[in-house]
């Protein structure tokens, strides 16, 4: 178990933090507008991965019925909410302003697995205690008294963080009828007819610099989606989102090289810890 996970945990961390860091880049610039983003980076996502699907798409039978059809709709209204409170708290906040609410994700999605799936309480108590420390941490570590004062991108941060766990979750159980890259497509395609249709966004909202960013987040995007996918089909949704804490500590770094944030000392103590429970969780695994 543990030779998969070395480049699993690697791969997974890297990939989340820099399409993030990216994502940043491009919507503060003033002329991007967050539901023209939206609407195009699900559309890009979706054409990058159609030569993927000639060789790998697969569903079952049972993904048909009603039950399923009505559990993905959910998945793709919880993601569609939970894109646009993310892009538009990014596009009007500094991400050191955000992290703090953007870090309940992982507890929420904990949280939410563990009720939901008796699997998933089957899991080591050690990996689900590992899980909570780190989360709790990343939580701890980035509160300040200003971030108790709510203003609208805040509340909207913290929603894109409950509407992400719930479609995290809810995904597992679809799962089991499609394999990943089928269903991240069907997910991104619906998302995007859906946002086209509410915003009528147009390519040009987007600047031709702004495509080659957009283009290299989504591919990001879809590496890492596919990753957490079969994290979850083949360790569990608590471990997996442990493995993807890691990112989070990433976004930190990444920031004060490409963002030219500063870091403080409480920050470096989370990542140790994060990395101290990743590293205790594999081992116990």
């Amino acid at each position: 178990m543990v030779i998969p996970l070395i480049p699993f945990t690697a791969a997974g961390a890297i990939s989340e933090a820099t399409a993030t860091i990216v994502e940043k880049k491009i919507l503060k610039k003033r002329k991007i507008n967050f539901k023209d983003y939206q609407v195009y980076s699900f559309l890009t996502i979706s054409l990058l991965m159609i030569p993927f699907l000639l060789f790998f798409w697969h569903s079952t039978v049972e993904a048909t019925s009603i039950k399923n059809i009505i559990i993905l709709l959910l998945v793709i209204f919880s993601a569609l909410i939970a894109n646009l409170f993310a892009f538009y708290s990014m596009k009007w906040e500094k991400m050191t302003e955000l992290e703090p609410l953007r870090l309940f994700q992982p507890l929420f999605v904990i949280i939410l697995a563990f009720i939901f799936y008796s699997s998933e309480r089957q899991i080591s108590n050690n990996i689900i205690l590992a899980a909570v420390v780190a989360s709790l941490a990343l939580i701890i570590s980035h509160i300040r008294k200003h971030h108790l004062k709510f203003n609208k991108y805040r509340i909207a941060a913290l929603l894109g963080s409950l509407f992400f766990a719930i479609e995290l979750v809810i995904s597992k159980h679809l799962l089991s009828y499609y394999n990943g890259i089928t269903f991240y497509f069907i997910r991104c395609s619906l998302i995007f007819l859906i946002s086209l249709i509410i915003f009528k966004s147009k390519p040009s909202s987007i600047d031709k610099k702004s495509w080659f960013g957009l283009t290299l987040a989504s591919g990001i995007w879809v590496f890492c989606r596919i990753l957490i996918y079969y994290g979850y089909m083949h360790f569990s949704v608590i471990f997996t989102t442990l493995i993807f804490i890691l990112s989070s500590a990433l976004i930190y770094l990444f920031a004060i090289i490409f963002l030219k944030e500063k870091i403080i000392w409480r920050n470096l103590v989370a990542s140790l810890i994060i990395l101290a429970c990743v590293g205790y969780a594999v081992h116990t695994g």
